[in-house]
């Protein structure tokens, strides 16, 4: 869970919570469906925000296309009225469709007055390419792998090659999935906040890792280089109250971990942040016109910024850490963080 002792890294000095893991944030859960046969090396993980009904409580929410290169649905919701109504799906490029109807019909399941009494849902999926590792055309997620990821949820879960991170590398290295949180302390109380990420960008030796350029000796020891492609999605949860334009500020700061890692946000990489505060739900209907809505001041949002940054970093780091090497289409092996460490007898720097 999180970075594990033996990791040779520290990122940062936030404090953690308890898992070192995004659930840290009372009430979310994760899931995972992971589908390994063959070439096939792919997934779905789903994000829950509470364990309630989250179309009829929704909660507040923004993102940040940091680069465009991607084929996520339901954002452009997102931005125009700040809420969250779904789990939060992750599959691979070409899977957005089933994954978003699967999830469709989870939600019509859950709520039959959509579409009847009140109005259609919007869910949101997201994505990166595990081609390379997997069998993409064949188009092997289904629908009811997204309704398995949901029922499945915990606030315990597995990182690296599992759900929707199973086949991704980050700089060329194995990587997947990946968490952590960290500890804001804001007027005498802790909140939470909490990543999750489905890392899988970057060129091959541009690793930085706790500032450490890890990757350049990597691919110095084997005399390598290759062009920088693949996407990451990054998930931010926090029990701090926060409306959908402070959410969408804070989904903005990923870029800064994303950029300690050595990232670029290159001409094809789909580089995309969602945020969302469980601090209050927002109901569907009500009677009454008006919700009292209370939220943190912008001039004390800094340290809830720098955490931000420095829990996207090590969620990325704890994705390679927890990532296994992996032989994928046509013989193609991506290695680990771990077995290239071992193998080219590259030590960390502190």
């Amino acid at each position: 869970m999180g970075l594990e002792n033996d990791c040779p890294y520290i990122i940062g000095r936030g404090r953690r919570g308890k898992l070192n893991l995004i659930t840290d944030v009372p009430g979310v859960k994760v899931g995972h469906v992971t589908v390994r046969n063959g070439n096939v090396n792919t997934g779905v993980t789903a994000v829950l925000p509470h364990g309630g009904n989250i179309f009829r409580n929704k909660v507040a929410a923004g993102c940040a296309i940091i680069n465009g290169f991607g084929k996520t649905m339901g954002l452009m919701q997102v931005e125009e009225l700040g809420t969250i109504e779904t789990p939060i799906v992750l599959t691979n490029t070409l899977s957005i469709g089933i994954a978003a109807s699967g999830l469709i019909r989870y939600m019509l399941e859950q709520n039959p007055e959509i579409g009847v009494t009140t109005g259609t849902v919007n869910p949101i999926v997201a994505e990166c390419n595990d081609g390379p590792l997997s069998d993409l055309r064949g188009l092997h997620i289904k629908e009811e792998y997204v309704y398995q990821a949901i029922e499945s949820a915990s606030t315990v879960f597995e990182e690296g090659c599992v759900g929707g991170g199973t086949g991704m590398r980050t700089m060329g290295i194995k990587a997947g999935i990946g968490s952590s949180s960290r500890i804001v302390g804001i007027d005498g109380k802790d909140y939470t906040l909490g990543c999750l990420v489905q890392s899988n960008f970057g060129a091959f030796g541009d690793l930085v890792i706790a500032g450490d350029p890890i990757g350049q000796r990597i691919s110095d020891a084997l005399n390598d280089a290759k062009k920088d492609r693949g996407s990451i999605v990054i998930i931010l949860a926090t029990d701090i109250p926060m409306s959908d334009r402070q959410l969408r500020r804070l989904s903005m700061r990923a870029a800064a971990g994303i950029g300690r890692m050595g990232g670029y946000y290159s001409n094809g990489s789909g580089d995309v942040a969602i945020a969302f505060s469980t601090a209050r739900t927002i109901p569907h209907e009500q009677d009454g016109s008006f919700i009292e809505l209370t939220q943190i001041l912008d001039d004390c949002l800094d340290p809830v910024f720098k955490m931000a940054a420095e829990a996207v970093e090590e969620a990325i780091t704890s994705a390679l850490w927890h990532a296994d090497t992996m032989k994928g289409i046509g013989g193609k092996v991506v290695k680990s963080l771990k077995d290239y460490m071992k193998e080219e007898g590259v030590e960390p720097r502190s």
